[in-house]
């Protein structure tokens, strides 16, 4: 589990274990913001712009500390989710006048289709944050699955539970995320 230290005064400098961690693990990381990404509109971002900016996130996080393998890959999968929740709402205040920009017809149509994409991932945090208030640990296995890519065996070992209660935890928390966004 991440755990958060005070950052030292000056230029951010990555953690040991970001610097170690990143470099190993960054083609998985490409794979996991692939699979994120493939869903969504083309100009949405890109896998490299998605990993680079976890990687400067983590970096100016300050010294967090990451045990293992999945406890790196669970803090890169928060983060990448951090990273496209802020990418989303900046480009829908974008979208309601906040770049004030001429539309053409063509870009108009485009922007239409790729609003209930941005809506959907909108609605999705939402509900995170909303079973976040239920249980925490719920959120966690949400994203160390959905985000991450995670096996129910890596999960647990991050969690400190078995694959068993993992599934559990999976299965609840589709069953309560399901009724949330269907409001």
């Amino acid at each position: 589990m991440a755990t958060e230290t005070p950052p030292a005064s000056g230029p951010a400098v990555a953690p040991p274990a970001v610097e170690a961690l990143f470099p190993a693990l960054y083609s998985e990381l490409r794979r996991l913001a692939r699979s994120r990404l493939a869903g969504g509109r083309p100009t949405l971002l890109d896998t490299s712009a998605l990993v680079h900016e976890a990687y400067l996130r983590m970096q100016r996080g300050g010294g967090v500390q990451v045990a293992d393998r999945e406890h790196f890959l669970a803090y890169a999968a928060s983060t990448m989710r951090s990273i496209l929740i802020d990418f989303v709402r900046r480009r829908s205040a974008d979208r309601r006048g906040g770049g004030l920009q001429h539309v053409t017809l063509d870009t108009l149509a485009a922007e239409q289709l790729g609003a209930s994409t941005d809506e959907e991932i909108l609605a999705v945090h939402e509900a995170l944050e909303a079973l976040a208030e239920v249980d925490a640990r719920l959120v966690r296995v949400v994203e160390m699955r959905y985000f991450a890519g995670l096996s129910d065996l890596e999960i647990g070992a991050a969690l400190g539970v078995t694959d068993r209660t993992v599934r559990r935890d999976w299965e609840r928390a589709r069953l309560l995320l399901s009724q949330m966004l269907a409001r």
